[in-house]
């Protein structure tokens, strides 16, 4: 755990299982939460260490600016008290995606492998590539729940349904409800960070997005994939920015053989 100070505040860590440590960064707006869905699928041979990034879930927002490359500074010491130079993988979600595609590449060969999930590619809504929105909707579902509620299922859910709210219950709706909306506008204000560099990301690397993704869209992440050197890409149909949500069979199956690729190195 890190020592307290005003630079670094001290996250909150779901810790689960043993093995080489296997670093899970969630996205904007959300918390762990929405990754420890992931967690049966990742049992065999790692240390999970699911972080609540600054301004989410329990852990303290940053002083200051508090912008997206402060997030990765951040997040980059935090992995320097956790892990120091041992060997480790990462998965990211959506913006935590980006930030774990820029850890593996300032990391180098530390970083086993990195599994990036609707990765954020382009930070700049504006200048995204996105689909056209294709809904399947459940309009007996979303009458029966708050109204606060039906909204932001609504805005990501590609395909409605009673299994589809419960994950989305579980996993996203405790995270929006979590975070420091203070925090969260200093982020918004300061929301710029490149797309890393892909031939920095040296080991087997994942790129999962949703066909559907109306949030960062799959074309982006496609075209930056393509400079992997060791890269597995998937756009899934029926599929959104909650990709593991919408599709976890699949997401589940790909995040298997992409573990086995990190062990076998």
């Amino acid at each position: 755990m890190t020592t307290a100070s005003a630079a670094r505040p001290v996250p909150h860590v779901v810790r689960r299982g043993a093995g080489v440590p296997l670093l899970l960064v969630h996205g904007n707006g959300v918390d762990h939460r929405i990754l420890l869905e992931l967690d049966e699928v990742l049992a065999d041979g790692w240390e999970r260490l699911y972080v609540d990034l600054p301004g989410f879930g329990r852990t303290p927002g940053l002083p200051g600016r508090g912008g997206l490359s402060d997030l990765l500074d951040w997040l980059d010491g935090w992995v320097e008290d956790v892990v120091g130079r041992a060997p480790f993988a990462v998965v990211g979600n959506s913006m935590g995606g980006l930030l774990a595609a820029h850890l593996a590449a300032r990391r180098g060969a530390q970083c086993l492998g990195a599994a990036l999930l609707a990765p954020v590619v382009q930070t700049r809504h504006d200048l995204r590539t996105l689909p056209t929105a294709e809904v399947t909707r459940d309009p007996e579902l979303l009458a029966g729940l708050d109204p606060a509620d039906a909204d932001e299922y609504a805005a990501v859910a590609v395909d409605q349904g009673p299994e589809s709210w419960a994950r989305f219950r579980r996993a996203v709706l405790p995270g929006l409800r979590a975070g420091d909306p203070q925090a969260m506008r200093r982020l918004g204000a300061a929301y710029e960070l490149p797309a890393p560099d892909a031939a920095g990301l040296t080991g087997p690397t994942l790129v999962v997005t949703g066909r559907q993704d109306t949030i960062v869209g799959f074309a982006d992440q496609w075209a930056w994939a393509d400079g992997l050197a060791r890269g597995t890409f998937a756009a899934l149909d029926r599929a959104g920015h909650n990709v593991h949500l919408d599709q976890p069979a699949t997401v589940a199956a790909l995040l298997t053989a992409w573990a086995e690729r990190v062990r076998a190195r």
